[in-house]
């Protein structure tokens, strides 16, 4: 009886223990897409954004009292296709906290010196895509 008892007690250690490798694995991988996203953005790196966005990408844009705005993913990687964005380099910096990772979904936040986004992703053949976006741009 102790044995089976040793034996499930491992068990279940065990698969804790991949789970929170897992878990951990998916939050770095959704941190390096969200990094990837905001780096390419900083330096007009079309090809590396694209790869970061969904099919369905989505970006709402909320400043003060304009209306909302929105930009699709061809959009966004037309307009990065342009060049880099033009911010000084001192102010290419970001925050990034992934928020949450369920199973296929993850949200984090995205915090510059301008604005921050609020994402959500997906996990698409084993890479994490930015779905829809909410910007709220700093006043």
């Amino acid at each position: 009886m102790m044995h089976v008892a040793l034996a499930v007690s491992l068990f279940f250690l065990f698969n804790l223990s991949a789970l929170a490798q897992s878990a951990h694995d998916d939050s770095a991988a959704v941190e390096g897409t969200v990094r990837n996203y905001i780096e390419s953005y900083y330096k007009g790196d079309a090809r590396r954004m694209e790869q970061t966005l969904h099919p369905h990408y989505l970006k709402h844009m909320i400043h003060g009292e304009i209306p909302v705005r929105e930009k699709t993913g061809a959009q966004m990687v037309s307009e990065v296709g342009r060049g880099p964005a033009g911010i000084p380099a001192s102010r290419e910096t970001e925050e990034i906290r992934v928020l949450d990772v369920a199973g296929r979904v993850a949200s984090a936040k995205l915090i510059t010196p301008g604005w921050t986004d609020y994402m959500v992703l997906e996990k698409v053949d084993g890479a994490w895509k930015i779905l829809p976006v909410v910007q709220r741009i700093d006043d």
